[in-house]
């Protein structure tokens, strides 16, 4: 069974897929201020035309900030799309800048702390299916505290966490946000 599954996803059952689905369309149905959303048209391999939503995003950055006695600064904000508060990671899209000066800049924005000191912890897709969104997650120390310089429609709280108390809230399903889990997770498995 072990090898039967590694050749499934290793795509050693049917070749390379990617060779066999071909774009023959795309149209901007709609474009939003952080996304836009097309309708593909797709030639699938047994032949047949299919039509795909595709969402297109510009890239965003994440940061984990660590306080000198290890703990995570996490920040708590309105969801619209949930309808509810939810306990994140500071991030936000880019503004065409690189991902590392763009989560420097949410840093500050969102928690009222800079760092010069951020390294790349890990990149995810945030959901493969029908958006190609990418976030580079980096890791902050040594922290400075300056001011949190909200948008106009921010309403963020900041509190620190220790590492293993997020994990229970992961666990525990308080804390779904896909980046956040990620980047949680990764970050106990590395330091």
């Amino acid at each position: 069974m072990e090898d039967l599954t590694a050749a499934c996803l290793c795509g050693g059952m049917r070749g390379n897929m990617a060779d066999e689905f071909k774009r023959l369309d795309r149209k901007l149905v709609f474009q939003g201020s952080i996304i836009d959303y097309y309708r593909d048209t797709i030639l699938v391999p047994n032949g047949n035309v299919v039509e795909w939503d595709f969402i297109g995003h510009k890239g965003a950055a994440a940061v984990v900030p660590v306080t000198e006695d290890g703990k995570i600064l996490m920040v708590r904000q309105w969801r619209n799309a949930l309808d509810r508060y939810t306990l994140e990671i500071p991030a936000g899209g880019l503004n065409g800048e690189p991902t590392i000066v763009a989560a420097a800049r949410e840093l500050e924005e969102e928690t009222g702390y800079c760092s010069e000191d951020l390294s790349l912890l890990i990149s995810i897709r945030t959901t493969v299916a029908f958006c190609n969104e990418k976030i580079d997650i980096y890791v902050a120390r040594n922290l400075r505290r300056t001011a949190q310089h909200l948008d106009e429609d921010e309403f963020i709280d900041v509190k620190a966490y220790e590492v293993d108390e997020l994990c229970e809230m992961i666990y525990a399903g308080k804390i779904e946000d896909s980046k956040t889990v990620a980047a949680i997770m990764s970050y106990k498995n590395k330091y």
